[in-house]
């Protein structure tokens, strides 16, 4: 076995866990649980040192799962996003990844800045945000779905990863 292969897949798999677990975390427990305490009061908790931790591994976790995952496809890269014969489960896990990576950065992070407070907002604003950042979150959670099964079972493990 190769090391930087090896590496490169281990990274890409604890990121990714790390990424997905995160996904499921917030849209599973931590925006049910801020209805409640919001209705209670006790909220700040959360949004002040709960949510930005936990969206600072989010996105961080995002990238470095997409980089990984990237170098694993290596030469194979191109033939994967333009979903070569050979290559197109694989691809198409990666599009889907990389849908997701652009959704927590492009619309997920930005609008939590304005909902957590960290980027000035008014009322009004931070509501539009909320709404966003559900969305996009409840897409990712969606993604996350077809992304594990043709990241998992959609490629030839061969091809890629030298097996």
């Amino acid at each position: 076995m190769e090391i930087v292969p090896a590496f490169a897949r281990w990274i890409h798999f604890a990121a990714g866990i790390t990424w997905i677990g995160l996904l499921y975390y917030f849209n599973l427990v931590q925006v049910p649980a801020l209805k409640d305490a919001a209705a209670d009061g006790t909220a700040a908790g959360i949004t002040k040192h709960v949510a930005p931790r936990a969206l600072l591994w989010f996105r961080w976790s995002a990238v470095v799962t997409w980089l990984a995952g990237a170098a694993l496809l290596g030469p194979n890269f191109g033939a994967a996003f333009t979903l070569q014969p050979e290559f197109a489960g694989i691809g198409v896990g990666a599009w889907l990844g990389t849908i997701m990576l652009l959704n927590v950065w492009g619309l997920i992070w930005p609008n939590q800045k304005k909902v957590l407070g960290i980027k000035p907002a008014t009322d009004e604003e931070k509501a539009k945000a909320r709404r966003i950042a559900l969305l996009a979150s409840r897409t990712n959670m969606m993604l996350s779905l077809p992304l594990l099964f043709f990241m998992a079972g959609g490629l030839s493990h061969r091809a890629v990863f030298g097996l």
